[in-house]
């Protein structure tokens, strides 16, 4: 493909992007009319929040942890999962300030144990935010769209990051070698090897996708 073409797509899919972005919040300028949210709804973003900062800072510290065992693919596979719980931490955090609340997060001190233990918590962890809490929250924002669409974002990618991490737990002992994964900047979602030309959950072009290994 020449130049030009490539040029012209990568800008074509930023501006797709920037749009999807804008629409969770994250240009808060003035001229961004503040939509309410109801307090359980918001209670929710807040609680969503917590979780997700502080899953950020689990998962880099059992990346850490997974070097030092040298499961190195696991290591990986967690700063990349690390990254994703950062973007849904941002996009609920836009959410909330963008209907006038103040977004904060209670960081605890990661718990580390073996890597294998990692996992299992981690895969837990990520079970029940498939399973129960971000289905709940999205029962509960029907009425908010903006909260609905960055909570429908966070489910989709931890759905795959449950996958990822069973699957890395079925095969700890083969993830000795760095690998790289895939991140979709404006939803979270993550993935091995991208076999399309945009993310399945957002639309967001693959050729944005943010390389982590």
């Amino acid at each position: 493909m020449p130049l030009s073409c490539r040029r012209f797509r990568k800008a074509n899919a930023m501006l797709k992007a920037f749009a999807l972005m804008s629409g969770l919040g994250f240009f808060t300028s003035s001229v961004l009319a503040s939509e309410k949210v109801s307090a359980v709804t918001l209670d929710n973003l807040q609680a969503a929040l917590n979780g997700e900062s502080n899953a950020h800072a689990r998962y880099l510290a059992f990346a850490k942890k997974a070097d030092e065992e040298g499961y190195a693919g696991v290591a990986s596979l967690f700063r990349a999962a690390a990254r994703a719980e950062e973007i849904h931490a941002n996009n609920h955090a836009a959410v909330i300030r963008k209907s006038g609340g103040a977004a904060e997060a209670k960081l605890e001190t990661p718990v580390v144990k073996s890597t294998r233990e990692n996992l299992e918590a981690a895969i837990k962890g990520e079970t029940f935010e498939r399973d129960q809490m971000y289905p709940d929250f999205i029962r509960q924002a029907q009425a908010n769209p903006e909260a609905l669409q960055t909570f429908e974002f966070a489910l989709a990618a931890e759905a795959e990051h449950a996958r990822l991490y069973s699957d890395a737990l079925e095969n700890l002992e083969s993830m000795t070698s760095r690998r790289t994964f895939y991140v979709c900047p404006v939803c979270g979602f993550t993935a091995r090897n991208p076999e399309v030309d945009s993310c399945p959950t957002c639309a967001t072009s693959e050729e944005l996708f943010e390389q982590v290994s």
